[in-house]
């Protein structure tokens, strides 16, 4: 029953559009601020509460389990998008900063793979 997930996403969404653009007026921006972002945490709250355990069992928690993973990966995107399209209407120092986030992010997938492998070795959880 994705259906019960694509609801559960779509009130988190609209809660949370709702919240970005009031806190967007209080802070005196004509923007909505972290709307997005605070959708993904009321997402991931509801789907692991008591409250809709029973939404989360079953056929219908298979909904829930899915638009909850697939959500953030597409934020992710649709963020990375908008980042891209302001940086090149930036000019040339917006665009180098952001190949060098690209850069450096990529470079620590290595370190940051090492020490997880220190943990598992010291007996520490994944």
């Amino acid at each position: 029953m994705i259906v019960y997930g694509v609801a559960l996403l779509s009130l988190c969404l609209i809660a949370g559009m709702l919240a970005g653009e009031t806190l967007g007026v209080f802070m005196g921006v004509q923007a909505n601020v972290g709307g997005v972002g605070i959708a993904m945490l009321l997402l991931v709250f509801a789907s692991n509460t008591d409250r809709f355990k029973t939404l989360t069992e079953g056929a219908a928690g298979t909904g829930i389990q899915f638009w909850s993973a697939m959500y953030i990966p597409i934020v992710v995107a649709m963020a990375a998008r908008q980042n891209v399209a302001a940086a090149a209407d930036g000019g040339l120092l917006a665009l180098v900063a952001g190949v060098a986030a690209v850069v450096v992010s990529f470079a620590l997938v290595p370190v940051l793979s090492r020490i997880g492998k220190n943990t598992d070795a010291a007996g520490g959880e994944n």
